[in-house]
């Protein structure tokens, strides 16, 4: 049946080709089959009728009948606004258009009885309803209540006649054809586990709903289905990963234990711990690792990296760690040269600026096998770079490198692939990480090392200043430093500059004997760096910057952050920022000011920043505020072009599909039983766009 919902939109009864093209170009609905999947983001309740007597300001929408008593036109000619009244016997209400007045009086007629649909209000002590919907009550409008779609269009479509009602009109003309040719896409023993709606009954009532629970059925059904397609996909990846190819596996912890023994500069945390012994298991396994190291900013990363470096080490092979920027990737080789000293192991830095007499050097030793751990940024990539034997190649902050640039560290050995573990300071969300990561094995750091005091958040406003700038001068007389970040938003990157500068210029009139460094993105990156670096060595104590300091810039001594136009930032940026003091054993403070005028997301982020430092509960919100899209750079995923499920509301039904996709595999690995040959068709007839993040991360 699949050539019946491949027929092109056009085809379709009031549609042609004009509307057609604008269906492709603005909503994306090419096919009968995008058109019954083009569902709706809600629905208004038309089940019941109110009698006006019962309306009250704080319902959301209602419905009503009544007749038109009469009508007046108020205010100027260019400003007239039309107040229609209506009574339905129980009591009279205000209907007012302050637009398309005359329009509409065309259509009013006193005496005749409508149906109106719209959302009260209350203006003085009257109740009234603004630009309400209506028409002429008719024997099937007033028969039997329903629940009305409510489908997204555009500006565009809605001035070519192709409204939400519109929408729905066509999806009605489509069903009547189509439900008949639907086939059932989940097997007969997930449909009773779950108490599944059948296919043709959820396309029917997510569209047009008989009633409410009918609705939520097929919300479910549908939902369910998509997530349970999706971990299918993932799942079978995996298992085609861990049969197809083998892993070097590495059994010698001399190295391991020598470090553990003798060199570790403090005791690890019980989770570091745990993380650590998860890895060595995939390393020993023989199986290729795919690993995922989720840890906040400061939970130690560093060291459990180093660690599992050890053990590759240890079994003859070399080590690579590739970071996103120039700044984090000389950190973790400041980091781990320190380490790799006192295990008498040689370790290299490469990144675009590394001179070129140093690379060929480099170059020698990393083929030759004397050069053990190699750290750089996407300089790892070029051809030139060939290690002896690659053992375990680490990527950070993994979201800033695009695919293809991930999957050349696969390259790197031509007979076996190398162990991949892949870490991020940016918590996610775990319904995310299922989603996006979902072949992946996922290990958590979920908590700071002894003696790290948490970061105490506080939100002030602008009017506050005098107030902060004393308590800054307090701890730079205590020794501390202190960050000021600016908001940098590309659109306009003029007036962020001038953000910036009148910033600046007002800390140095209030901090006159103070030295000061400035950052911002325009700065070549020698003058960044030396800025940077003065920084680092105290001889400036407040660095003025934009969000250049986001990712890795670790100086103990500063203690403050202070984040201006804190409204201005998404969440998961204004954790990441906080991530950047706390990193010593003084109290450290984070203060976030802002203007008056909050709107309702601003105030539930900054709210949220100032209640908790756990990561993962500030990712959930955050992708509850804005969706999985932008989160993590999802986009180059293809996992998440979700039709109905949403990530953010809908994490029960994402491990129960989980767990449904599991037990199927664990079951029958090959879909080869009669019984799930339903599954196997519809991966056949899925779009071919899930990406393979086994073979890539």
């Amino acid at each position: 049946m699949q050539g019946f919902f491949d027929t092109k939109i056009e085809f379709l009864k009031g549609v042609g080709p004009q509307k057609a093209a604008l269906l492709n170009k603005e909503l994306n609905i090419f096919t009968y089959g995008d058109l019954i999947q083009y569902y709706p983001f809600r629905h208004e309740d038309r089940t019941k009728f109110y009698d006006i007597k019962e309306v009250n300001g704080s319902m959301p929408y209602i419905q009503v009948k009544g007749k038109v008593r009469h009508y007046e036109l108020k205010g100027p000619p260019r400003k007239q606004r039309l107040i229609v009244y209506i009574n339905d016997g129980t009591g009279e209400l205000e209907l007012v258009w302050f637009k398309g007045a005359q329009w509409m009086l065309k259509k009013i007629q006193p005496g005749v009885e409508y149906v109106v649909f719209g959302k009260p209000t209350v203006f003085g002590s009257k109740l009234n309803l603004a630009h309400p919907e209506i028409e002429v009550a008719t024997q099937a409008n007033t028969a039997g209540g329903y629940l009305q779609p409510v489908y997204s269009s555009t500006d565009l479509l809605r001035r070519k006649y192709l409204d939400s009602k519109a929408i729905s009109k066509l999806i009605k003309t489509l069903l009547d054809s189509a439900l008949p040719k639907l086939r059932e896409t989940m097997p007969a023993v997930l449909l009773e586990q779950y108490a599944l709606l059948d296919k043709q009954n959820a396309i029917a009532n997510i569209h047009f709903p008989k009633n409410l629970a009918l609705l939520n059925n097929a919300q479910f059904r549908l939902k369910f289905e998509e997530l349970f397609y999706v971990q299918i996909r993932l799942l079978k990846l995996k298992l085609t990963r861990i049969d197809k190819f083998r892993g070097i596996s590495f059994d010698n912890a001399d190295l391991l234990n020598e470090f553990y023994t003798n060199h570790l500069p403090f005791d690890l945390t019980n989770a570091q711990k745990r993380v650590i012994k998860e890895i060595y298991k995939d390393m020993r396994s023989g199986k290729q690792m795919n690993r995922l190291l989720q840890g906040d900013v400061g939970s130690g990363k560093t060291i459990v990296a180093f660690i599992c470096l050890l053990i590759a080490i240890g079994s003859d092979t070399q080590g690579a760690i590739m970071a996103p920027t120039e700044i984090l990737a000389t950190q973790h080789y400041t980091g781990l040269k320190e380490f790799a000293d006192k295990m008498g192991l040689r370790i290299a830095l490469l990144t675009g600026s590394t001179k070129k007499s140093e690379r060929k050097i480099i170059h020698e030793y990393l083929k030759s096998g004397e050069l053990h751990i190699l750290v750089g940024t996407h300089a790892l990539l070029e051809e030139v770079v060939q290690f002896k034997k690659l053992g375990l190649a680490i990527v950070d902050e993994q979201h800033r490198f695009g695919v293809a640039q991930r999957s050349k560290l696969w390259q790197k050995n031509t007979d076996v692939y190398p162990h991949v573990l892949v870490m991020t300071a940016t918590p996610i969300p775990r319904t995310l990480a299922m989603t996006l990561y979902g072949d992946l094995d996922i290990s958590v750091i979920d908590e700071l090392p002894a003696g790290r005091k948490p970061i105490k958040t506080v939100h002030r406003y602008d009017s506050n200043r005098l107030k902060v700038n004393s308590f800054l001068k307090e701890q730079i007389d205590l020794g501390r430093q202190v960050y000021v970040v600016y908001p940098l938003i590309e659109e306009s990157e003029k007036l962020d500059l001038k953000d910036l500068m009148d910033g600046y210029e007002s800390i140095a009139r209030a901090f006159p004997e103070i030295p000061l460094s400035i950052v911002h993105g325009k700065m070549k990156p020698d003058a960044k760096e030396w800025e940077m670096q003065r920084f680092v060595k105290g001889e400036t104590k407040i660095m003025v910057a934009t969000t250049v300091i986001e990712v890795g810039v670790n100086v103990p001594n500063a203690s403050v952050m202070v984040i201006e136009n804190a409204e201005r930032f998404g969440l998961a940026q204004l954790h990441q920022l906080r991530g950047r003091v706390g990193r010593g054993a003084d109290q450290s403070y984070c203060i976030l000011i802002s203007g008056f005028k909050l709107s309702k997301e601003a105030r539930t982020r900054i709210e949220t920043m100032v209640r908790t430092n756990n990561g993962f509960e500030i990712a959930d919100t955050d992708l509850q505020l804005r969706g999985p899209g932008d989160l993590m750079g999802t986009q180059q995923s293809g996992v998440l072009d979700l039709l109905i499920a949403d990530l953010g509301k809908d994490g029960k039904i994402l491990q129960s599909a989980r767990q449904a996709a599991q037990a199927v595999l664990n079951d029958d690995p090959n879909l080869s039983e009669p019984k799930n040959s339903v599954i196997k068709t519809q991966i056949a007839s899925m779009k071919k766009t899930a990406v393979n993040w086994s073979r890539i991360s």
